[in-house]
């Protein structure tokens, strides 16, 4: 038996001035949390009183069997080959390779099927208040969510009031960021369906993992992500405006200096769609154009992943490069699909999120089936009042934050932050939510002592085209690398684990760990229309030259069937 489970028990008991986190990989023995969620038969560990939950039995024997010595060779190189790929993010002004754990958080099917359900509700609730929000108001005439919450938030935005995009799409794409809580239940944490980042790392992700760890990606059935890039395009196809029979899809990047930029390039190439900037389009007639070595070609649908603030600059901010004159008019008329919808941020906002439950029951006439996490709306005097005597007890958090910024932890803070912070909180309570603190999961992390638990949390992504909701089978992972840590987000330090949910089709890796890519991607031109695997390490980001080549191979793709339905094989 290796050591790297050694002290892994001991480390979790000396936090218990706090409840209990929910281990993702040992259940407590008798009298404990065994079996609370999951249920079934558990295995004996090695680890003090915990026993194996019985979703992790095979890779906790795999890694029972390994010294430190052996997992650290194993996973010595991903991060010079994160490097090489350009999978990186933005640390303090540093590029730094994204973290990534060698241990993953694996998720049983019947537990997956709860989540993705709830997941599917939460998209279809968010997508009937956006067109409820930026048309009729029924909600707010109804009293189920105040005037004053919708027309104070800044992420309300007018200009867009009226448009009815193709299929009623708003939200082609959300990350439903997820947590477990002590008892082990999954809580809603907060909604993206503004331009939700993330599922490039777990593309790439799952790719080092299958080089990592492979004898574990042959005897479990892990479900692939490779079809993502695939239900990604054939959503953004669906959703572009009528009577194009052959839409031309986009991705909007703000640039190489976005700390996103790999991702923006990685679902370009997969797609097989051009990658482009603001200065690349123009708008025309009351429809956008790119320029284009052969000259201007009609742009049908913009994946973009620049703000709504620099969409714009005749709408929003006059002095944006990063957007194009005229996207907004193009989209009021009907011209062009824009993804995500301009104005979904109303929906991100922490105060709106409190009304959620009530949304749900009030537009699809069901019961949540994933709770929120408990919050105080500080409008209120009386919320506004405890809080502000339990400050040190609390999580405090911005409206319109995200990355972890702003967000304080009472018990974490000084007395100078606290004191800062409530007069922040009675000079501008619209601003602000507070929550209890809830000690997120934790999932066996390598760390310098070996394997130790770590806070995670959980964002699964979710594709709707108009007629479906897909979840993609796994998620992005993120995980507080310092003890003790609860903010996950890479921004704050925070790495990420590969996700893997079992049951369904088996992932077996191909020997180089290859994933695939639809029908139409670059690579793909000029070859007979069937799947193929493309290796993810000669999708790194693309130069100038490498985009004009994309743009002429585009001109051939279009030549080219749609994809098989079926999607991109399992990687």
């Amino acid at each position: 038996m290796g050591d790297l489970f050694d002290g892994y028990a001991g480390t979790a008991r000396l936090r218990r001035r706090s409840p209990d986190a929910w281990d993702e990989m040992f259940a407590r023995g008798a009298g404990g949390l065994r079996g609370a969620i999951g249920g079934g038969p558990v295995g004996r560990g090695p680890v003090g009183d915990r026993d194996v939950r019985p979703v992790y039995g095979e890779v906790h024997a795999a890694l029972a069997r390994m010294t430190q010595e052996e997992l650290r060779g194993r996973t010595g190189a991903l991060a010079d080959s994160y490097l090489a790929q350009g999978v990186t993010f933005d640390f303090a002004g540093e590029e730094r390779p994204f973290p990534i754990d060698p241990v993953p958080r694996v998720v049983g099917q019947q537990e997956w099927a709860g989540i993705e359900s709830g997941v599917v509700q939460r998209v279809r609730a968010l997508e009937a208040f956006l067109a409820d929000v930026y048309g009729p108001q029924e909600a707010v005439r109804d009293g189920v969510v105040p005037a004053q919450v919708i027309s104070s938030s800044p992420e309300f935005h007018r200009e867009v009031a009226g448009i009815d995009p193709v299929g009623g799409v708003r939200v082609h794409v959300a990350g439903i960021d997820l947590i477990r809580d002590e008892l082990g239940v999954w809580r809603v944490l907060e909604d993206n369906v503004r331009v939700p980042s993330g599922v490039s790392y777990v593309i790439s992700n799952r790719r080092v993992m299958a080089q990592t760890l492979p004898e574990l990606f042959q005897s479990m059935r892990i479900r692939p992500v490779g079809e993502y890039p695939n239900r990604l395009l054939r959503a953004l196809r669906k959703t572009a405006p009528p009577g194009v029979d052959e839409p031309t899809v986009v991705v909007l990047t703000p640039g190489v200096f976005n700390s996103a930029y790999y991702e923006h390039t990685l679902l370009a190439r997969l797609m097989g769609v051009e990658l482009v900037e603001g200065r690349d389009l123009f708008c025309a007639g009351g429809r956008v154009f790119m320029h284009t070595t052969k000259g201007p070609e009609r742009v049908d649908v913009i994946y973009r992943r620049v703000d709504d603030e620099f969409l714009d600059p005749l709408v929003f901010r006059a002095d944006s490069v990063l957007g194009s004159p005229g996207i907004l008019l193009a989209a009021r008329l009907g011209t062009v699909t824009i993804a995500n919808a301009v104005g979904n941020g109303i929906a991100d906002d922490k105060l709106v999120y409190t009304y959620l439950p009530a949304l749900i029951r009030y537009y699809l006439g069901e019961e949540p089936l994933l709770p929120n996490v408990d919050t105080w709306r500080l409008e209120d005097p009386d919320s506004l009042a405890e809080v502000l005597d339990r400050l040190d007890e609390l999580v405090v958090k911005p409206v319109n934050g995200s990355g972890g910024a702003g967000l304080c932890i009472g018990p974490q803070a000084s007395r100078a932050e606290l004191d800062a912070l409530r007069r922040t909180l009675v000079a501008d309570p619209r601003g602000w939510i507070a929550q209890p603190v809830v000690q997120l999961s934790t999932i066996p992390t390598l760390c310098d002592g070996g394997l130790r638990p770590r806070h995670a949390d959980l964002r699964p992504f979710a594709v709707h085209d108009g007629d479906d909701v897909w979840v993609l089978p796994g998620g992005l992972t993120r995980v507080a690398l310092p003890e003790g840590q609860l903010v996950v987000n890479s921004s704050q330090g925070g790495g990420s684990k590969d996700t893997w949910v079992l049951g369904g089709p088996s992932s077996s890796p191909s020997p180089d760990g290859q994933v695939a890519l639809p029908l139409g991607a670059p690579e793909l031109v000029g070859v007979q229309a069937a799947p193929v695997d493309v290796d993810v390490d000669a999708i790194g980001p693309p130069g100038r030259g490498h985009q004009q080549q994309q743009q002429q191979q585009s001109r051939a793709r279009r030549a080219l069937p749609e994809p098989h339905p079926e999607g991109a094989p399992p990687c």
